[in-house]
């Protein structure tokens, strides 16, 4: 039977290791210094700017560890559930880092006393490479120490117990005078200060003591220098007040004493050097082992997550304890590299902004999640404020700079790399994150704006309700609505469901139809809705899709292809449809693919993106083929308010159609063509249109030829009466049987209007037979044709072509303007 994970109190898991962490390496070898360049009033400003990030920065912790049981992950696994994974993301990969880096950093500290300690002349190398052999031999052995287990860990960093006393004793010559509050502030005087405040300020971060209060700053170490009558009147430093004179050393810059330039002097000033020095091994010891603990934990819990590509190899765990094993030995090379700089300055500097970034990022997370309003968002912590998180944010974030300004802006580059990678990727990955309640909040707050805002024509959008029953079975109308609203407008897939097996379709079906909406990249929503037919479902989606002023404006149909196989329902349904949309003042959009293709094009998606139940192959060769056309044809019968060219110059904004030219067709006659074409020319450059040509079509009032009128009339023989032909049975009669059919009167009725659809198929095959896109203004219906004539026309217009067709009008409202106003 497994054990239990090992679980830690409050006590060894969290006050003895962040104490162990405070009294470190920077405490023990570089406060000296810190104090001796910053004098003791900025020590002090040191200490408390170190404490005030470091609380406020506590506090966040707190509300948001206690909003929510937190696993193992530390900072990376709040920040990423509060602010989710773009933000999560890139903070894993730099505090892992950053962890890597605390561990190099307190091993080469517990180096550098190692190596002081090595005594009458015993130098393996030099003092560099020393720091570099003892670093990287004690690393190596905590990493075995690592490898053992939770445990094995525990118990050497609660054996590792801090020595330290501080005691008092003098040592004149090295400029140790005594603890005498007369000479306290002497450290002060600001002309032997010349590093700035800034260099001083990121060796603080795990708080401070000062010694400058019995400490000069350069002392040679000279017995000579300290005796009586030594001082001159050229004396230089705050030993001269103490009757020493260290001016030669000061001058020469070869001081080897003092805090600046001596490393050990906390040690001297206590009074017992090697007591101090075992502190500074237990201390750098238990806080490198921690941080060599730590750091695969968090990689560990990002690795798991599967955001970045090629890191789930490090997620795998081992033993009862889940033990990151893979992880430990990237951890151990990373420290090792960074041991063989063997400068602790420069790893503390660099540490330093790598945690201020961590700092910042969970201030940021405690204030985002606070002004969303999030009801999730219920810490039992109470003893924050949403403000002091962000000061704690943006100071974080300026102290960054003041530090190492350019290990600031690596450090933004590699977060805006990461960020960009998953905001791109979209990982599936659901965490009820702060960010997802404050993109709810903006979208209520600018939809409600945009209700008290009125249309104006210079805003218009195609905001498409596209009737496309399920998504993945029509992906080339999907595609063509895609092509002229993505990142403009809204877009809504309508499935009228009207077949009972499809009436009682679970909820995974619905999931399963966003999700490939998604894969595809297809901006918009999914609406089902049950219909007892595609009119009644229609008219419902038009009236109740959509919110406020996000509401649908334009129809888009796709061309009803078996309309003569259809049953004479089907076919009066469809055109009703159409009906209801021009008396709901809706744009009317109706596309056509290519004859003699079975199917599906896409037009705007990348060629692997294609649906499982589809050919890819042939999709991929028709979209190469259409890509590879030259031009868009738009033949532009009759002013529909401007829809019929606006649509086209959307589709070129889009990267896969940028190359097409725009060709306009308009309707004129010969004797004044010129005049047509150039007043239609200056229409269009009023408009911003781009344009490469305007053809006048001056035949169209032509007859068609017989063949063709022959084949039209063939086309609606199945749907015709032929009333006079038939004697002794009353045209009434025949109209009760079939009340759908066309008489004979209502033919030659329309004869006129039926021919100019033929003539004008001829002229669309004669000039466009090869295009990437015809667009054709869409007849009015008229309430008195018969659905099975209009049906014929709509046929007969875009019949014949080897390209997709588009049959378009507007609602007969202005949707250009040249106007500023």
């Amino acid at each position: 039977e497994e054990k239990a994970p090992a679980r830690f109190g409050w006590v060894v898991g969290v006050m003895v290791r962040c104490m162990l962490n405070i009294w470190g390496v920077i405490l023990f070898l570089r406060l000296s210094w810190i104090t001796s360049q910053a004098g003791i009033l900025l020590t002090w400003l040191i200490i408390l700017i170190s404490v005030m990030v470091t609380s406020v920065t506590a506090l966040s912790i707190s509300a948001i560890a206690t909003n929510g049981r937190v696993i193992s992950g530390g900072a990376y696994f709040m920040i990423s559930r509060t602010l989710g994974p773009e933000i999560g993301g890139p903070i894993g990969v730099v505090f892992s880092f950053a962890n890597a880096l605390a561990c190099a950093l307190n091993t080469v500290g517990f180096a550098e006393v190692a190596r002081d300690l090595m005594q009458f002349g015993v130098v393996m190398v030099d003092s560099i490479n020393d720091v570099r052999i003892v670093g990287v031999i004690t690393v190596t052995v905590l990493l075995l120490i690592s490898l053992a287990g939770m445990e094995w860990e525990s118990k050497v960093i609660l054996s590792l117990n801090n020595f330290s006393s501080f005691l008092i004793s003098l040592f004149q010559a090295q400029g140790i005078f005594g603890y005498r509050s007369k000479f306290r502030f002497l450290s002060t005087i600001y002309k032997e200060m010349k590093p700035t405040f800034s260099r001083c300020l990121p060796f603080s971060f795990p708080l401070l003591l000062a010694s400058s209060s019995c400490v000069v700053r350069d002392a040679s170490g000279n017995m000579t220098d300290i005796l009586t009558g030594n001082l001159t009147d050229g004396c230089v430093g705050l030993g001269c007040k103490m009757g020493w004179n260290f001016t030669d050393c000061i001058q020469q810059k070869n001081c080897e004493y003092g805090l600046a330039n001596n490393l050990k002097v906390l040690g001297q000033v206590s009074g017992f050097y090697y007591l101090i020095t075992a502190g500074v091994f237990a201390a750098s010891l238990s806080s490198a082992l921690g941080f060599l603990v730590s750091a695969p934990k968090v990689f560990q819990c990002l690795c798991k997550d599967n955001l970045y590509p090629y890191i789930g190899f490090f997620a795998k765990g081992y033993g009862k304890n889940d033990e990151p094993l893979r992880a430990y030995v990237l951890c151990y090379i990373i420290a090792v590299a960074f041991i063989l700089i063997a400068e602790l300055n420069t790893i503390a500097a660099l540490i330093s902004n790598f945690f201020l970034c961590s700092y910042s990022l969970i201030n940021f997370s405690c204030f985002h999640a606070s002004i969303t309003n999030s009801p999730g968002w219920r810490p039992s912590f109470h003893y924050y404020s949403k403000w002091t998180a962000l000061f704690g944010a943006v100071i974080s974030v300026v102290l960054m700079f003041l530090f190492t300004w350019w290990a600031a802006l690596i450090t933004f580059c590699i977060i805006f790399f990461l960020f960009g990678y998953i905001n791109y990727n979209k990982p599936k990955v659901n965490w009820g994150s702060s960010v997802q309640a404050g993109t709810y909040n903006m979208a209520l707050s600018y939809s409600v704006s945009l209700t008290g805002v009125e249309d104006h024509v210079k805003n218009f959008r195609p905001q498409c309700l596209v009737l496309t029953g399920p998504p993945n079975q029509r992906p080339a109308l999907v595609d063509f609505v895609g092509s002229f609203t993505k990142h403009i407008s809204l877009m809504i897939c309508g499935d009228i469901i009207m077949e009972p097996e499809r009436q009682t379709r679970p909820q995974d079906a619905t999931d399963q139809l966003v999700k490939w909406m998604n894969k595809r990249k297809v901006r918009s929503f999914y609406t089902p809705f049950t219909a007892e037919s595609l009119r009644v479902g229609a008219r419902y989606l038009m009236q109740a899709s959509g919110l406020g002023k996000l509401k649908p404006n334009t129809l888009v149909l796709g061309f009803k292809s078996n309309w003569r196989e259809s049953s004479p329902e089907s076919i009066e349904d469809y055109i009703n449809t159409i009906y209801d949309t021009f008396d709901a003042n809706f744009c009317l959009c109706i596309l056509r693919m290519m004859d003699g293709l079975d199917i599906s094009d896409q037009f705007d998606c990348e060629a692997d993106d294609v649906s499982d139940n589809s050919n890819s192959d042939q999709i991929k060769t028709v979209f190469q083929n259409t890509q590879g056309k030259k031009s868009i044809d738009v033949y532009w019968i009759a002013d529909d308010g401007g829809l019929t060219l606006l649509v086209p110059y959307l589709i070129t904004r889009r990267k896969h159609w940028r190359n097409c030219k725009i060709r306009v067709f308009i309707v004129g006659d010969e004797q004044n063509m010129d005049e047509g074409r150039n007043e239609m020319i200056a229409l269009l450059k009023r408009f911003r249109l781009h344009f490469s040509d305007v053809i006048v079509m001056t035949d169209s009032e032509k007859r068609p030829q017989a063949k063709n009128m022959t084949r039209f009339v063939d086309s609606v023989a199945p749907f015709r009466l032929h009333d006079e032909q038939q004697e002794g049975v009353t045209v009434q009669e025949l109209r009760q049987r079939e009340p759908w059919k066309i008489s004979d009167k209502e033919f030659e009725a329309f004869k006129q209007k039926s021919e100019r659809k033929v003539r004008l198929n001829e002229i669309i095959r004669r000039n466009s037979q090869h295009t990437a896109l015809v667009l054709v203004s869409l007849p009015v219906p008229h309430s008195d044709c018969p659905s099975a004539l209009y049906m014929a026309w709509l046929d007969t217009l875009t019949c014949g072509l080897h390209c997709p067709a588009v049959l378009i009008r507007g609602n007969q409202q202005n949707v250009l303007t040249f106007y500023c106003q």
